[in-house]
């Protein structure tokens, strides 16, 4: 069986840049782009899968903003030394001919469920989510999807199943929506 690897890219530089230190070259602040790429390579190495996409969110409104305009208001503006990090991200995986997807009105983890939904029931590939992003979870099902997710900073890591969830949460991943709304 085949093994496809969809990365949330935002989730992961989100996660390096608060998780390490600042970091410059020449005066450029790199901590997410090292921080993102050690755990590309990580990911790599543990899973070694047949294939692998990152997906980013497009600097444009989402269709939630759409919907309410308070939809993320509380969250705090991005710091400006990460947006250059994110292009650097990009420009890194173009270059090694990784598959970037984004689309204009949808969030990185929305292309993923997409792709998650058309193809889990598919019997040729199985799928591992990257994510820092515990929204992830729900998608998890033992057939063939799992979550790997960073789990102390960036070194540490776990690769969640259903019973890795109901482990963690006392409830499976059909719930995770619930529990994160009521939360």
């Amino acid at each position: 069986m085949k093994k496809l690897i969809l990365i949330d890219g935002n989730a992961i530089i989100h996660r390096a840049y608060h998780a390490l230190p600042p970091l410059t070259k020449k005066g450029i602040v790199v901590n997410a782009v090292y921080g993102f790429f050690s755990m590309f390579l990580k990911i790599l190495e543990d899973q070694k899968p047949d294939y692998i996409i990152v997906c980013f969110d497009r600097p444009k409104p989402t269709f939630r903003k759409e919907l309410f305009v308070g939809y993320q208001a509380k969250r705090p503006k991005m710091s400006d030394d990460l947006v250059p990090q994110i292009k650097f991200v990009h420009d890194i995986l173009e270059k090694a001919r990784v598959e970037i997807f984004e689309v204009d009105g949808y969030e990185a983890d929305d292309l993923i469920g997409t792709m998650v939904e058309e193809l889990k029931n598919s019997k040729d590939v199985d799928l591992i989510i990257a994510s820092g992003d515990m929204d992830t979870l729900q998608l998890v099902d033992d057939a063939h999807v799992q979550v790997f997710m960073p789990k102390k900073g960036l070194s540490e890591t776990m690769l969640y199943d259903e019973d890795a969830v109901q482990a963690r949460f006392g409830f499976g991943p059909t719930l995770i929506p619930d529990y994160k709304g009521l939360r």
